[in-house]
């Protein structure tokens, strides 16, 4: 897949789509609220949400960039009196071919936007093109090779599975899958690791050593419902703040900044994952439990230590972290960076987390990972920096 060809999925036109009655004959509509894409971006949130539906090996944000991407694509080619159709249609088939055993719900869904929906014949055929554009243009992406196995690490500083089920890593194989946006997975790479032996390396150990603990006594109640609330996946969170800052926003505009959002979560996680098996890094517990073989006389081993949370990858950089700075980036260019946002927990329910600020969302989400024992605050930093340069790369370019 050519970078020609991705961008032009996003920003082309073909005038021939548009063959149709003519759009003077057909009475133009008020302008379409965000409710249409919205709906799609619900529907796609409980397919992932329920067990066993999601392939294991396929990262969920490629869904969210390839649904978004075609309805993004339907609406620039699309006369406003076809709008909502060609939007609901190019969810739609996206989505059923991504998921056919969601096909009754997503039927559902489209059926009734459509009943609502102007000039439908030719929206249509607008939708089903983009899709089925889209389709191909993935089909041989990467998102279905066999994830390699990664060898346990030996050395100091290299990653092991952490206890307790020391499940092997996952999504090993996604750095090889082809950006939507970006030119190379490794576009972004933060730099290395900092030395075992430094002030920086002793520094982020013993913070999260003392407040990760699974039995801390130093983090606070609060800190702990921070830790707990965000481990669940991050772009679901974003794409829910999204549908909140979007609401009242007009269709083409909520359109185009989704497909901004989730194409920046696809890249995002193609280079997170770069960077975490490029350099491998082992987990704070590992560190932690390891202190004595890593050569810095100002960390101390414990192998007792376990952390509150876990994770099934290397550390560095944190993927949390890249993944919230990319949404806080792309929605503050978009929409501004204040807004009063109401967030729901994954994981934790019943609670919710208030903030006036995206970055205040991006920055808890990043931080909430060391207070839980996952990751240190040296993850945290690397991962923020990736994210903002994908998502101005992405808006730059779409």
């Amino acid at each position: 897949m050519t970078t020609l060809s991705r961008r032009t999925l996003l920003t082309g036109t073909v005038v021939a789509l548009a063959s149709a009655a003519p759009a003077a004959a057909i009475a133009v509509p008020r302008e379409a609220g965000a409710s249409t894409v919205i709906e799609w971006s619900q529907a796609l949130l409980r397919i992932v949400r329920t067990p066993g539906v999601q392939p294991p090996t396929v990262h969920p944000t490629r869904s969210f960039a390839m649904v978004h991407a075609a309805m993004y694509r339907a609406a620039t080619l699309s006369p406003s009196t076809a709008l909502v159709a060609a939007v609901a249609q190019a969810g739609h088939d996206v989505l059923v071919v991504l998921y056919p055993s969601a096909a009754p719900d997503l039927d559902a869904v489209l059926q009734a936007q459509l009943a609502t929906a102007h000039d439908t014949a030719r929206g249509i055929r607008i939708g089903r093109t983009a899709a089925r554009r889209m389709i191909e243009l993935r089909a041989a992406d990467g998102s279905t090779a066999t994830p390699p196995a990664i060898p346990p690490g030996t050395e100091p500083g290299q990653y092991r599975p952490t206890p307790p089920a020391f499940n092997p890593p996952v999504f090993t194989h996604w750095s090889a899958v082809t950006p939507f946006v970006l030119d190379r997975a490794d576009q972004f790479r933060p730099a290395p690791y900092p030395d075992l032996t430094g002030t920086r390396y002793a520094d982020a150990i013993n913070e999260v050593a003392d407040i990760g603990r699974d039995t801390s006594a130093t983090r606070t109640a609060e800190q702990t419902v921070q830790a707990r609330f965000w481990p669940g996946p991050i772009q679901n969170y974003w794409n829910e703040i999204a549908q909140s800052v979007l609401r009242t926003t007009g269709l083409m505009k909520a359109t185009r900044v989704f497909a901004q959002l989730n194409l920046t979560f696809a890249d995002a996680a193609i280079a997170f994952y770069d960077a975490k098996y490029h350099y491998r890094v082992w987990r704070p517990v590992t560190a932690i439990r390891m202190a004595d073989t890593g050569g810095n006389p100002a960390t101390t081993a414990d192998p007792t230590w376990s952390s509150l949370l876990t994770s099934s990858a290397p550390s560095y950089p944190g993927g949390h972290s890249v993944v919230g700075q990319a949404g806080a980036t792309v929605l503050a260019a978009c929409t501004g960076q204040r807004h009063r946002l109401v967030v729901t927990s994954e994981v934790l329910p019943g609670v919710v987390r208030t903030f006036d600020r995206l970055q205040d969302a991006a920055d808890e989400a990043g931080i909430a990972r060391f207070l839980g024992g996952v990751h240190t605050r040296l993850d945290h930093e690397a991962g923020q920096r990736p994210g903002a340069h994908v998502a101005r790369a992405v808006l730059a370019r779409t």
